[in-house]
């Protein structure tokens, strides 16, 4: 935990505060579906995975597609004549916009929104090339007319957390190491992160991630804001080798809860069964839902008998500020086929909030 001497007049805003947009990587590499044992690719089964997602999205809020090429005649061809469905000509690598995506930060005396263009390199150099995705947030900033701040720092956008003023949840296996930042200190990447965005409260989750994660760990696969005072934690049952990690993480977020202001409640969130494809275990979470502004949360879907009971657990939520989703939607979104590329709704979206001018 660190605190900064100074405030800024930056933040984050909130995932449950107004969008003006949600951006999509329509997918195209199936290397990020590997083929199953008869060497059939799966990527085949993705595109009407995001379908589905687009169709969800644009109910209520504008959808942007980085496309280019034949996954833009692909896109345009599946999705069809949806209003608040924009392709934006763009070359990508892989789908998961969250982490190369920029973070849209806002003044707190004007309301302007910028962004920060993060250093990226696929997880840790796992995966080149990550040019295209790596140049895709200057896109982004582009087409929607905002101004972009470069960092130095490489981050995804999966390792932070925001509350929406000046918290910030991660883990140290993202952001430090010979992978990421092997020059930087704590200390550098805590004031990095706050001359960017204006946190002081970085809070470091450092119990383990979940088995088949690739990222080492993106907090937004283990815990997650609803509002300022409540956070869900993936936790595990006692006989899946996830459940000694993940019950350090939520023993770390009680204690942080505890000392913090405002208060925070940490809400216990069961991951499903343990499921392998290929005899390798995906990475599934709860915690990995797409929240779509104060009035929807599309949570992934992955096991109809644990299904149900995060439904209740993420439904039963109230709190005293704005931000709990007491009165909000919350749909289920089929990710069984997606999470095979090791993500889920989360990890392929990039909310983008409304401006406050």
């Amino acid at each position: 935990m660190n605190q900064a001497n100074r405030l800024s007049d930056a933040r984050v805003p909130a995932e449950w505060e107004s969008l003006d947009c949600v951006w999509l990587a329509w997918p195209h590499n199936p290397n990020t579906w590997p083929g199953d044992k008869d060497g059939a690719t799966r990527l085949s089964r993705i595109p009407a995975v995001f379908v589905e997602i687009v169709r969800s999205i644009a109910t209520t809020t504008s959808v942007k597609i980085l496309a280019d090429g034949d996954a833009a005649n692909q896109a345009r061809q599946l999705i069809g004549d949806i209003d608040g469905v924009t392709i934006v000509t763009a070359k990508t690598n892989d789908v998961w916009v969250r982490d190369y995506g920029p973070t849209f930060v806002q003044s707190r005396s004007t309301g302007k929104m910028h962004a920060v263009d993060w250093q990226y390199n696929a997880w840790g150099g796992k995966y080149p090339p990550w040019d295209d995705d790596a140049a895709a947030a200057k896109t982004i900033c582009q087409s929607a007319g905002i101004g972009r701040a470069k960092s130095k720092l490489c981050v995804e956008g999966g390792a932070m957390e925001f509350d929406g003023d000046r918290r910030m949840l991660t883990t140290p296996m993202c952001l430090l190491g010979p992978t990421r930042n092997p020059d930087w200190t704590v200390e550098q990447i805590s004031q990095e992160i706050y001359r960017q965005t204006g946190v002081t409260e970085i809070v470091w989750i450092d119990g383990g991630g979940l088995q088949g994660d690739d990222t080492d760990g993106h907090i937004d696969q283990l815990a997650r804001f609803i509002d300022k005072q409540n956070v869900v934690a993936a936790v595990a049952p006692k006989d899946d080798p996830n459940h000694q990690g993940l019950k350090e993480n939520f023993l770390q977020l009680e204690l942080w809860g505890e000392s913090t202001r405002p208060q925070v409640t940490i809400h216990p969130l069961m991951i499903p069964p343990a499921r392998f494809i290929d005899d390798t275990r995906v990475p599934e979470s709860y915690c990995n839902f797409l929240r779509l502004g104060p009035d929807r949360i599309l949570l992934p879907s992955f096991d109809p008998k644990t299904d149900a009971a995060a439904i209740e657990t993420v439904g039963s939520i109230t709190g005293s500020i704005t931000g709990a989703i007491t009165d909000a939607t919350i749909e289920l979104i089929d990710c069984r086929e997606l999470v095979w590329g090791l993500g889920a709704l989360h990890c392929c979206s990039r909310d983008q909030p409304a401006s406050q001018i």
